[in-house]
């Protein structure tokens, strides 16, 4: 008889059902986060970045304060770490901006990808900053990622210019505020992170507010704004719900699924559709991507593989 007997069929089941649900979510959550960067493309033509960007972190802090407090009182408040929550919040806020200022710039496909390689900057600052080991094949990976974001970016061609550096900044910013977040995640509760992050955006946007309120031409502009604090929110709601189902290896290369929603979106509401020298780029990001979210699970499996047979 085996010493590890394995987990009985309704459990097993059960337990896929979870990773499924969690599947869907992510995949609603990335559907979610570009139909935001759709309407902020849209919003960009008349609503001033720094008000966009407040406008969607007020809703964000309102919504999450009016479902968090009277379930949680005011527990979801405390932290070991105020002032990294507020760092974390201040990162959050900069790469918002940065996106805000990209979209107006950049087509949405191309966009997308570029911030997908967020993942494996992280893996990059994972070797250097915090001097954890990376194999050789996650470092093909990396270089895979960034030679797709040169070619979609074309430093030296004609459609370069400075703002296609913009979602090279988001990137940066975006890489710090989640390795912040995976070391805050080991003793925070990530409800209280999501509650800081959203308030503390909120309250650094709305000091730079007085110097960019400007009157929207008609309503139309106010339900973008509000469209786009619905989306963001439930957005980050879905993918907290999703891992709160699966593990974040399971779950991180369907996030990719994004850039199709993305391009969906371009194609729909701008008529554009990325030219071919762009789409590979976008597609090698994608790979190298999704490759290195199933090493990780691969990596991660090896060590418990024993115990699951």
């Amino acid at each position: 008889m085996s010493a590890v007997e394995p987990a009985p069929r309704g459990a097993r089941d059960l337990a896929s059902e979870r990773v499924l649900a969690g599947i869907g979510l992510v995949l609603l959550a990335t559907a979610c986060f570009a139909t935001l960067d759709t309407a902020t493309k849209l919003s960009t033509a008349a609503v001033p970045v720094i008000m966009g960007v407040w406008f969607r972190y007020v809703f964000q802090a309102v919504t999450m304060a009016a479902v968090l407090l009277p379930r949680h009182g005011l527990a979801v408040l405390r932290t070991a770490h105020p002032k990294y929550q507020i760092l974390r919040g201040a990162l959050l806020l900069v790469s918002s901006s940065l996106a805000f200022l990209s979209l107006r710039y950049m087509p949405m496909a191309e966009f997308t990808a570029i911030v997908l390689v967020v993942p494996l900057v992280v893996t990059l600052l994972a070797a250097t900053q915090l001097k954890e080991q990376v194999s050789p094949l996650r470092w093909g990976l990396v270089a895979g990622g960034f030679a797709g974001t040169l070619i979609i970016l074309r430093p030296g061609g004609d459609a370069f210019s400075w703002a296609t550096l913009l979602p090279v900044g988001l990137v940066v910013t975006n890489a710090w505020f989640q390795v912040l977040t995976s070391k805050l995640a080991q003793t925070e509760n990530p409800l209280t992170m999501n509650f800081y992050s959203g308030w503390v955006g909120a309250a650094i946007a709305s000091l730079a507010l007085p110097f960019a309120w400007t009157a929207l031409p008609s309503w139309h502009w106010w339900a973008l704004l509000c469209l786009m604090g619905f989306m963001g929110t439930v957005g980050h709601f879905m993918l907290i719900l999703a891992f709160q189902r699966a593990p974040a290896s399971t779950l991180t290369p369907y996030l990719y699924a994004q850039i199709g929603f993305a391009m969906l979106g371009g194609w729909l509401v701008f008529s554009r559709v990325p030219d071919a020298v762009s789409l590979i780029g976008i597609g090698l990001i994608a790979i190298c991507g999704a490759a290195g979210a199933w090493l990780t699970v691969k990596e991660r499996r090896l060590p418990i593989e024993p115990a699951e047979s």
